[in-house]
């Protein structure tokens, strides 16, 4: 059965239970190791992309990760004008693989969907438990309408959630919404441990490496504000078609601690299965 709400290190080299007491027996902070999923994402490849997913996460797992967690619109591409034509529901097909995945590799899985809907299409995301139950949906609230056309649609921001799992209370948003200094306070009144944002973060090739640098300041400006440990996917590839055609991804994900302070990175435009073990903020802080 789906169930699910719509909540809708190597720092140098670049390189969770409901209700629950995140010290140990010793008095020390809990952490939950988080593979970081850096892959490349081709605009419509979906087959190509499915590999891509279903090679990270049998990484992840060998590593022993209990989050998988990938970039934005992993499947299909973000701002692709073939969406519209790919996208499929949640529950669907691409949300089906995704639960068997989190299912056989007993991982927890957050990844960003083009969910299909009979109005349009949602740059949304989900939250899937390592029993292969999506756990939350959201959909994107922040989203950019004019580099799609049809744009994506708007998610609402009352839907800002986050859900409590065996490692603790996990959050969710999308990229762009974390831009929004509201979406932040609705979020911090969820009191999460973690929150998971997946990235499309772009920009022209030129402005590479630099560009990634704007992604440090955001994940570390939301984990602060928030008061939750962030991490931050982004992927590899580039833009195929609309106003942004020929804009590139490039890496760089970004891992910040609950007060912002920078725990793990990824390289740039290399595609890699990051492993940051990520403290936990303690009790007194939520």
């Amino acid at each position: 059965m789906v169930a699910f709400e719509v909540g809708a290190v190597r720092a140098a080299g670049r390189a969770l239970t409901p209700a629950f007491d995140n010290r140990r027996l010793d008095g020390q902070a809990r952490s939950v190791k988080v593979a970081v999923c850096q892959i490349r994402c081709v605009d419509s490849d979906v087959n190509g992309n499915t590999h891509r997913i279903a090679e990270a996460v049998e990484r992840a797992a060998a590593k022993g990760a209990q989050i998988a967690a990938f970039p934005e619109t992993a499947f299909i591409g973000w701002v692709n004008t073939d969406a519209h034509k790919l996208a499929e529901p949640i529950p669907g097909r691409f949300s089906d693989a995704v639960c068997r995945l989190a299912r056989n590799h007993k991982v927890i899985i957050s990844i960003g969907l083009t969910e299909k809907v009979a109005r349009g299409i949602y740059d949304s995301m989900i939250l899937v438990d390592s029993n292969g139950e999506i756990l939350l949906k959201h959909r994107k609230i922040n989203t950019l309408v004019e580099l799609l056309t049809p744009p994506y649609l708007r998610g609402n921001k009352t839907d800002l959630s986050a859900v409590d799992t065996r490692l603790g209370k996990i959050g969710i948003m999308v990229c762009a919404d974390s831009f929004v200094d509201e979406h932040h306070e609705i979020m911090a009144s969820r009191k999460p441990h973690l929150l998971l944002i997946p990235y499309g973060w772009a920009a022209d090739k030129r402005e590479w490496p630099a560009h990634g640098k704007s992604l440090e300041q955001t994940v570390r400006r939301v984990a602060g504000s928030v008061g939750a440990a962030t991490v931050g996917s982004n992927m590899l590839g580039e833009i195929t078609t609309g106003p942004w055609k020929g804009k590139t991804f490039e890496g760089h994900s970004v891992v910040a601690d609950s007060t912002g302070k920078i725990i793990g990175l990824g390289r740039d435009n290399v595609e890699e299965v990051l492993l940051v073990d990520v403290p936990l903020p303690p009790v007194k802080e939520l």
